[in-house]
């Protein structure tokens, strides 16, 4: 049976309250939308048809090969020439793998620091015990592991934009979500400055539920609220759109007959993949093996940041 709150969270007028009194947190769409030229109250909700006959530019390495253009550009030799291995296939694959990004200490750092965190309740096991949401917003010392140099470097390099840190996810055990692109959830105009980095936090298993993803899907076309019929009405959300986004989804990979790839990292490596990359958690096979990771997505500076699937405007911490 459904809650009070989950009825509320059908109207758009629940969140266009909330979002009133939360002004402060959506500063940065206010000047983006004066910037593409939306003329939109920033609280109201927002989806693709509202920004899909707007200007904007696609992230420059959707548009060209990074391999094409590595041996010239500047930014790129900047980069550490293990990095530089790593990414240069970026514009045809749509993901990265970093090994050993993070030191084994680090590694350490942050495993114990989500232990303190959950024990003193600072944050909670979400998702039916899967996940823990957004942990780096409460810790300095993760905030600081976090912050490396070479990593800022690349993902401004592979967006062409500085980036923001918005959300963090820490997993324990797998996720076993089904395929999706991190566009649906987190969205931006234009379409891709979004970018996300999977750290393991210790040697992944076949069993534990690792992850896997679809090398080159990112290539294939957004997919929209309104592409499912799940834009809702006038007064109403879409009672059920991730349903109907997961069928989409189902259905394209049957069509275009993509072969996923599994991530089997050891610990401290790092997994990139571009914001419209399929990838999804694989079945958990031994519920006896742990799958601990986290999540980082990061926005691009200067683009209209929302949420496609809620259709509702990111607030920043």
């Amino acid at each position: 049976m459904r809650s009070l709150k989950d009825h509320l969270e059908d109207y758009r007028l629940t969140y266009f309250v909330y979002n009133m009194l939360h002004q402060k947190q959506l500063e940065k769409n206010r000047s983006a939308y004066k910037k593409f030229g939306l003329r939109k109250n920033i609280c109201s909700s927002i989806s693709y048809k509202d920004l899909k006959d707007l200007p904007g530019e696609k992230p420059w390495l959707d548009t060209q090969s990074l391999k094409n253009i590595a041996t010239t550009h500047d930014d790129f030799k900047k980069l550490p020439a293990t990095i530089q291995d790593s990414i240069i296939n970026w514009s045809e694959n749509g993901y990265a793998i970093l090994p050993s990004l993070f030191a084994e200490n680090e590694v350490g750092q942050i495993n114990e620091e989500i232990e303190t965190l959950l024990n003193k309740g600072t944050v909670q096991w979400q998702y039916n015990k899967r996940k823990v949401m957004f942990a780096y917003r409460h810790s300095e010392l993760i905030r600081n592991i976090l912050d490396k140099p070479e990593l800022n470097q690349t993902l401004r390099f592979l967006l062409g934009k500085p980036v923001d840190l918005f959300s963090s996810i820490n997993f324990y055990k797998g996720s076993e979500q089904l395929p999706h692109s991190d566009s649906i959830h987190m969205s931006t105009h234009p379409e891709g400055y979004l970018i996300a980095i999977w750290i393991a936090l210790e040697d992944i298993e076949e069993g534990s539920g690792p992850l896997t993803y679809y090398p080159g899907s990112h290539k294939l076309p957004y997919i929209h609220c309104g592409d499912i019929g799940a834009e809702g009405g006038f007064l109403k959300m879409d009672s059920a759109p991730y349903n109907k986004y997961e069928e989409r989804i189902e259905e394209l990979l049957a069509k275009e007959e993509l072969k996923s790839e599994t991530f089997l990292p050891r610990k401290g490596d790092v997994l990139i993949w571009h914001a419209n990359l399929l990838h999804g958690g694989s079945p958990v096979t031994n519920p006896d093996r742990t799958r601990k990771s986290m999540v980082l997505h990061y926005y691009a500076q200067d683009v209209i940041c929302y949420h496609e699937i809620s259709q509702r405007p990111t607030l920043w911490p």
